[in-house]
C-alpha cells in the first residue's frame, strides 16, 4: 500500500484483499484519521468489523472478510482454528457459527472481542494457507472446536466427519487430544471411542474424496447386492446401481472377514468390480480416479445384469 489522499481511496478500496483493512496501515499510508471517522459513520462507505479493523464496504461482510478482519485483529501470529479451519477443503455437515476461533501465540496479549474468539497457546499449530489466510491443520481444528462442543451429537459429528471423509485418522486426532491441553477433552475422548476404526474409516473417507474429485454420479457405500433369485452376492464398499459397478478398497474385508468367493459370485453375476488397495488409494489418488472413471465407462457399456442393491442399508454419500 502506497501513500495516498482521500481523492484516491475508492481505487485503494480495490487493491486490499477483500477490503479488509487495519486502521493503523490506512494512517500509515497517509489516511487521516478523521477521514476513516467520517467514512465509518452510519451508513457511510466503510465500516468498523472489530478495534482497530476496517471493511471499505457499506455491505454485510462475507464469511472470509470476516475471516481476515479477525487475523488481522489478533496480528502477527494469528492462526484461524476450529469449525472454519475444520471444514476448509471438507463439508462435514456442521453448520459454522458466527464465532471465529483464533490461536494467537502465548506470549501475546490480544481479547476475544466482538465475534473473535481469541485461545492464546504454547502450542502453535502446523499451517494450511489459502490466499492469504492462515488455517490450523484439521486435526488441531477439530480438537479444539470439540473441545468446546457441548452438544453430544454435533461432537460426534465433528470427530467422526473428519475421518470419513479422510480428512484425518482417528490417530491424528487421538495425537492431538494427548498433546494439547487435557481440559475439556474427556468428552472428546469418549465420543471419539465411538468413531469406528481408524484405518478402515480412513481408507474409505480417502475412496469418498476419490469419488467426489469425479464427474461421475456419486455411489452408495457398504451396500448388500443379491441376484435375480434374492440369493446374497455380497456387500461392496461403493455402488453405482444404474450400471452395476461395484468398487471394492478394502474395507469389507475388515468388516465382514475376507470371503474367497465373494469376488467370483459378483463376476458370475456379471458384476464389473474395481479393485483398489489401501495403499494405491492413500498413494495415487489420480490413477485411482482414472481407473474409476474408465471401469464406470466399461460397465455403462455392458447390458445391465439383474442384481439389485437393498436400499435400507445403504447409508447417504456425504
Amino acid at each position: 500500500m502506497t501513500a495516498t489522499t482521500p481523492p484516491n481511496l475508492a481505487s485503494l478500496a480495490r487493491t486490499v484483499p477483500d477490503g479488509v483493512v487495519r486502521v493503523a496501515d490506512l494512517r500509515a499510508n497517509g489516511v487521516s484519521g478523521s477521514a476513516i471517522i467520517a467514512r465509518c459513520r452510519p451508513n457511510g462507505p466503510w465500516q468498523r468489523l472489530l478495534p482497530g479493523v476496517v471493511l471499505m464496504s457499506g455491505s454485510a461482510p462475507s464469511r472470509r472478510q470476516r475471516l481476515r478482519a479477525a487475523l488481522a485483529y489478533a496480528g502477527a501470529g494469528a492462526v484461524i482454528t476450529g469449525l472454519d479451519a475444520a471444514n476448509l477443503d471438507h463439508d462435514f455437515g456442521i453448520r459454522v457459527g458466527e464465532e471465529v476461533h483464533v490461536l494467537v501465540p502465548a506470549s501475546k496479549r490480544t481479547t476475544t472481542n466482538g465475534y473473535v474468539l481469541i485461545e492464546r497457546t504454547t502450542r502453535m499449530p502446523a499451517l494450511v494457507e489459502r490466499d492469504g489466510l492462515l488455517f490450523a491443520s484439521v486435526p488441531r481444528a477439530v480438537v479444539d472446536a470439540a473441545r468446546r462442543e457441548r452438544d453430544a451429537m454435533r461432537l460426534r459429528a465433528l470427530l467422526s466427519g473428519p475421518v470419513r471423509c479422510g480428512a484425518c485418522s482417528v490417530s491424528d486426532l487421538r495425537v492431538e487430544l494427548d498433546a494439547g491441553s487435557q481440559r475439556g477433552s474427556a468428552a472428546p475422548r469418549a465420543a471419539l471411542r465411538a468413531v469406528p476404526d481408524g484405518v478402515v474409516s480412513l481408507t474409505e473417507g480417502l475412496a469418498r474424496r476419490v469419488a467426489r474429485s469425479t464427474t461421475l454420479p456419486l455411489p452408495r457405500w457398504n451396500v448388500p447386492i443379491r441376484d435375480v433369485t434374492g440369493a446374497l452376492l455380497g456387500v461392496v464398499d461403493a455402488w453405482w446401481d444404474d450400471v452395476a459397478l461395484a468398487w471394492e478398497v478394502g474395507t469389507q474385508q475388515f468388516r465382514h472377514g475376507t470371503d474367497s468367493t465373494r469376488h467370483a459370485r459378483l463376476a458370475a453375476a456379471g458384476v464389473i468390480t474395481l479393485r483398489t488397495s489401501p495403499e494405491r488409494l492413500r498413494d495415487d489418488p489420480g490413477v485411482v480416479r482414472k481407473d474409476l472413471i474408465q471401469a464406470f465407462r466399461r460397465a455403462a457399456n455392458r447390458v445391465r445384469p439383474p442384481v439389485h442393491a437393498l436400499s435400507e442399508h445403504c447409508p447417504a454419500t456425504h
